[in-house]
């Protein structure tokens, strides 16, 4: 059986995803903010090879735990939301069966408590 990495066409793939998921993401004035003085070529590749990882894919992500690297941005419930919404959006973009979207988010969901109230 394939993992959702290999079936949703590898790291080059989800790249794409990852472009088009920020782009809507930077034109949504709900979330946008957290990202003024962020490196998004960095931010980019950084969250290609994170989702990659949590959809089975080799694991090449080096950022820091979900934790730490969101203390202090207070990112509540709805923040969380928006961007779920957003990956949905990218994901159904390139073409993602429903079944794969749920699964993909599924992966995103469990790391809620990782990410909010921070």
């Amino acid at each position: 059986m394939s993992t959702l990495y290999e079936k949703l066409g590898g790291e080059g793939t989800i790249a794409k995803v990852v472009d088009y998921f920020y782009d809507l993401v930077l034109a949504d004035e709900e979330v946008n903010h957290f990202f003024e003085n962020t490196d998004m070529a960095k931010q980019r590749a950084h969250q290609t090879k994170f989702i990659s990882y949590a959809l089975g894919g080799p694991n090449q992500y080096s950022g820091g735990a979900m934790t730490k690297v969101h203390t202090g941005m207070n990112l509540q419930p709805e923040h969380f939301d928006a961007i779920v919404k957003h990956l949905r959006e990218a994901l159904a973009h390139f073409g993602v069966g429903e079944e794969d979207i749920a699964a993909a988010l599924d992966k995103v969901e469990s790391l809620r408590g990782d990410i909010i109230y921070k």
